[in-house]
């Protein structure tokens, strides 16, 4: 008999789930998340999907990372996906809910595969000012999505949004994500179904950023 996903409270993320990510060595800390913190991206995935698949109007598909190309380095961060495109999701624009060992992050992502890096940009280049005005000032911007670090939108400049988005038509392994970061001891993060509520906001908030790529 299967799950109904949708009515499984979500318990929200501890602090041992961040703490995984303090575990020395690639074997032990990739046990770890996997036991702990890789079965609650699923859950995400499964109760964000179907609100995402209605927000865009086309079947949103979750992907939660595997990190399976890593044999040295443990992962600093990890993360469930959500893009229109079945079998993956990088060469996309795309929604991300993740964490690093300091801070969740909740965002809209075009990352170095995307293939409609130079649509975003165009689009995006000629709303400037319909993008300063949509995003919340509390969000941040990155261009990088490695890093955890990223900077405020309500101190960011209009030459260094120009300059981030730029990048997108000119370098190769340029990348742009905006959305919200959430500290690991803010009470949201613990609280499972608030902090859903949080994701599809932040998801509809975004939207018209994604639409921007296409």
């Amino acid at each position: 008999m299967s799950i109904n996903t949708e009515a499984v409270p979500f318990s929200g993320f501890t602090q041992e789930d961040f703490d995984v990510f303090t575990i020395p060595g690639l074997e032990a800390r990739m046990e770890a998340l996997i036991a702990r913190v890789r079965p609650k991206l699923h859950m995400l995935g499964d109760r964000l999907a179907p609100f995402l698949s209605m927000q865009c109007g086309e079947e949103m598909f979750a992907h939660v990372a595997k990190h399976a190309r890593r044999t040295i380095n443990p992962p600093k961060d990890t993360w469930v996906a959500f893009a229109n495109n079945k079998r993956g999701y990088k060469a996309h624009p795309h929604f991300q809910i993740g964490m690093f060992d300091t801070h969740l992050f909740i965002q809209f992502a075009i990352i170095y595969e995307a293939v409609n890096k130079g649509t975003f940009a165009a689009h995006a280049l000629g709303k400037l000012d319909e993008i300063r005005a949509l995003v919340p000032e509390q969000y941040v911007w990155s261009g990088d999505h490695t890093i955890p670090d990223a900077a405020p939108h309500s101190s960011m400049q209009e030459e260094e949004l120009t300059s981030l988005i730029k990048r997108l038509q000119t370098v190769k392994a340029s990348e742009i994500l905006c959305g919200i970061h959430i500290k690991r001891d803010d009470p949201l993060a613990a609280d499972g179904e608030a902090l859903i509520a949080k994701a599809e906001e932040t998801f509809e908030t975004l939207m018209p950023l994604y639409r921007m790529a296409f």
